[in-house]
C-alpha cells in the first residue's frame, strides 16, 4: 500500500513539475514575442501563437495577461534566443533550445548537464544536420474534422500528418509554419500547440537500460530554468 501511494505521490510531483515547466517557457515566449513586436496580439503573430500554446497547457488567463504585462515594462529582462548541440550517452544527438538573459551561464550549465550525465557538448553543427526544423500543429481531434479538412491543409503547406485518438498532428516545413498559421487563423481552426520543432530525420534504438541512461541526461538539460526544449533522435 505504501509503495502505491508513493508511485502517485510521484507521478502527482512529476505532472505539477511538467506543468510548472510549461508556464515557464510560454512565460518567456511572450516575454520574446512583446519585446520583438509590443504587446498587441492583433499585431504580433509570433504573440498569438505563444497566447495559443499557453491555453494549450491550461495556463490561466491571469497569468497569461500577467506575463504580457511584465513585458512590456522596462524593467523586463531581455532573453535570448540560443541553441546548443551535443550527444547523450551512447551517441544520441541532442538539440538545447535556451532563452537567457546571461548566455554566459547558459552554455556552461548546458555543458555540465551533458558531461554530469554522460554525454558531452559539441560545436555548432555537430548534429544539427540529422534534424529537421520543421513546422508542428496539434489539434484536438473533438474539434477537426480531419476527413473535411485534409486537402485543405495539404493545399495550405501540411507536409505529413498524423492522428491518433489523441491528438492529429501537421507537419509543414520551416519556411511553410508561417503561412499555415494565417491559414488556420483565417477559417478559425483554433491548434491546441502551433511551433517549430527540430525533427530527427532518423531514430536510434537502445535497450532500455541504455535509454534510461540517455534520457537522464535528456531530463537534466529539461530541468535546467534557461532551456525551453530538447530535441534527440532516440527511438
Amino acid at each position: 500500500m505504501g509503495r502505491i501511494f508513493e508511485k502517485r505521490k510521484h507521478k502527482m510531483f512529476a505532472r505539477f513539475d511538467k506543468m510548472a515547466k510549461a508556464f515557464t517557457r510560454i512565460g518567456k515566449d511572450i516575454a520574446i514575442a512583446v519585446k520583438q513586436a509590443g504587446p498587441n496580439p492583433d499585431n504580433n503573430p509570433r504573440l498569438r501563437m505563444a497566447i495559443q500554446n499557453a491555453k494549450g497547457v491550461n495556463m490561466p488567463k491571469d497569468r497569461v495577461e500577467a506575463a504580457i504585462k511584465r513585458a512590456s515594462s522596462k524593467e523586463e529582462k531581455d532573453f535570448q534566443e540560443t541553441v546548443y548541440e551535443g550527444y547523450a550517452p551512447h551517441g544520441v544527438p541532442v538539440i538545447v533550445e535556451c532563452a537567457t538573459d546571461n548566455p554566459t551561464r547558459t552554455v556552461a550549465n548546458v555543458r555540465l548537464h551533458f558531461s554530469k550525465n554522460g554525454g558531452n557538448m559539441g560545436n555548432s553543427g555537430s548534429v544539427m544536420f540529422m534534424f529537421e526544423h520543421r513546422g508542428v500543429f496539434k489539434f484536438d481531434p473533438a474539434r477537426l474534422n480531419l476527413d473535411e479538412v485534409e486537402l485543405d491543409l495539404i493545399d495550405a503547406g501540411a507536409e505529413d500528418i498524423q492522428r491518433d485518438e489523441e491528438e492529429i498532428v501537421v507537419y509543414t516545413k520551416f519556411a511553410d509554419f508561417g503561412q499555415m498559421q494565417k491559414f488556420l487563423e483565417s477559417k478559425g481552426w483554433e491548434p491546441k500547440s502551433s511551433e517549430l520543432q527540430y525533427i530527427p530525420t532518423t531514430t536510434k534504438e537502445l535497450s532500455e537500460a541504455e535509454q534510461d541512461e540517455v534520457m537522464e541526461c535528456v531530463s537534466a538539460l529539461e530541468a535546467d530554468d534557461d532551456v525551453q526544449n530538447v530535441y534527440h533522435n532516440l527511438a
